[in-house]
């Protein structure tokens, strides 16, 4: 099993003290994190693209490529590439330029992305809103295997013949599809036959069970084969202690200011108490084997080998977060990479096979 640290890069005053970083030292948060995840032994780092209030991750590539500049082995990861809002052509030149400077250490996540304020910002419905993720998709994919390009498209100009640079290092990147509900990520992965990375963080496992089983059958109704499959899933929450007392003490406030938080918000309250939220949810708050076991229980319905924890503190003291943090990479996450295989792909850079010499064949 693989282990991502991931950040939305949310910025709004600290749950708990009210203070609220500015906007330069929030940035320099996320290199803090993205330094300690590559220390501690993650095996990536990503960074969500929102373009509403109250995220400040609207440019992935920048951030990203300052992380590739500061760290060498982690591999770098978008949560999500926004294709519904942008231009694909465009997203292609900044992601392919990322790729060759952190030497191929980029996976791409994408999907059409949540909240009216986006859509409003680059005038998309929800009407549309699928459409536009798919053709920009399709678009993507192309310009990353194609030296020239024809597209009949309808969002954005046609292309023909089209070259676009630089072109990739990696041939071609690994893209996975983030979902949380929908049927129309889902269907789009399989029929690429590309992995697929459920959100599982607002409710309870058996909605992202259910679309998972969905993708599995989809991935065979295409013709491919079900060995090939590679799942991730999120989790809600993290806060890992010596023992369970411990870690449900850290994380109360935490949960009592979210739940006061969605309360003022007028949001569902899917998990009314801490102890709920821990058992019902997907967030990993226990000592190491409570942890283990859950993600264990989440494996036996999700079949993933990839799971994403937060990045952030998200309201634990920095210290709680980083002795967190450790405890999962020194007591749980060597047990899972045991227990649990890893994706059927190898952990690097996308690239094809060396021609065959004439040492090489044998006769």
């Amino acid at each position: 099993m693989k282990f991502l640290a991931i950040t939305l890069i949310v910025h709004r005053p600290d749950p708990l003290t009210g203070i609220q970083k500015a906007t330069h030292d929030r940035f320099r948060e996320v290199l803090d994190n993205a330094l300690l995840a590559e220390e501690l032994g993650f095996d990536g780092f990503g960074v969500g693209e929102r373009h509403e209030r109250p995220f400040i991750s609207s440019s992935p590539t920048v951030v990203l490529s300052h992380v590739a500049a500061l760290t060498k082995r982690i591999r770098l990861f978008t949560a999500v590439t926004t294709l519904s809002l942008l231009d694909p052509v465009r997203a292609y030149e900044d992601y392919a330029t990322l790729d060759h400077l952190s030497g191929g250490r980029l996976d791409l996540i994408i999907g059409k992305g949540n909240g009216a304020a986006q859509r409003d910002l680059f005038h998309v419905t929800p009407e549309d809103q699928w459409d536009r993720n798919a053709e920009s998709y399709e678009v993507f994919r192309k310009i990353w295997r194609q030296d020239k390009v024809t597209a009949d498209t309808r969002f954005r100009p046609p292309l023909t013949e089209a070259e676009v640079w630089p072109r990739p290092y990696q041939r071609p990147v690994r893209i996975w599809h983030g979902s949380a509900t929908s049927k129309e990520s889902v269907d789009l992965a399989a029929r690429h036959g590309d992995p697929l990375f459920s959100a599982n963080v607002t409710n309870p496992i058996e909605p992202y069970a259910e679309l998972i089983r969905h993708y599995r059958e989809r991935w065979e109704h295409y013709g491919h084969d079900p060995a090939k499959i590679a799942v991730g899933a999120g989790t809600a929450g993290i806060c890992v202690a010596p023992t369970s007392q411990e870690a449900l003490a850290a994380y109360r406030p935490v949960f009592e200011s979210q739940l006061a938080f969605f309360e003022k918000a007028g949001l569902p309250i899917v998990f009314q108490t801490l102890e709920d939220f821990a058992e019902r949810s997907s967030a990993l708050i226990g000592s190491p084997q409570q942890v283990i076991d859950k993600v264990h229980r989440y494996h036996e319905q999700l079949g993933h080998t990839v799971v994403h924890l937060h990045a952030d503190a998200s309201g634990l003291t920095e210290s709680q977060h980083r002795a967190s943090l450790e405890l999962f990479q020194s007591k749980v996450a060597p047990v899972l990479r045991r227990e649990i295989p890893d994706p059927p792909f190898v952990w690097g850079p996308v690239l094809p096979a060396p021609p065959l010499t004439q040492e090489s064949v044998h006769v």
